[in-house]
């Protein structure tokens, strides 16, 4: 059973940084797209960013630039890295696995989920 783990959330001030991480398990990392999608208070949850199995990358269109995710297979692990935050990105994270090989933007295309890191963003 594929289960994920976030980890790096806090608070931290506008203009900041933070890395999340997702550690992967209980299956073949490789073989799954790994996307971030976050759920801010008293709003729907909304895609942040994927990476497929091969590498490519997805971004939501206003966190292009701001937001990065990769993986590194050798640690099972994927990440988001998010530069110049803003109060609006205060939000629970979410870790979140597909099996290969399309890429959806859609939480309901994803089969496993993370139990979220939270992440504040203050002004």
């Amino acid at each position: 059973q594929v289960q994920l783990a976030e980890s790096g959330g806090g608070l931290v001030q506008a203009g900041g940084s933070l890395r999340l991480s997702c550690a992967f398990s209980g299956g073949t990392f490789s073989s799954y797209v790994m996307a971030w999608f976050r759920q801010a208070p008293g709003k729907e949850r909304e895609f942040v960013a994927a990476i497929s199995w091969s590498g490519n990358t997805y971004s939501e269109e206003l966190m292009k630039g701001r937001f990065t995710i990769s993986r590194d297979s050798a640690k099972s692990t994927v990440y988001l890295q998010m530069n110049s935050l803003k109060p609006e990105d205060t939000a629970v994270y979410y870790c979140a696995a597909k099996w290969r090989t399309s890429v959806v933007v859609t939480s309901t295309g994803y089969n496993y989920w993370g139990q979220g890191t939270k992440v504040t963003v203050s002004s």
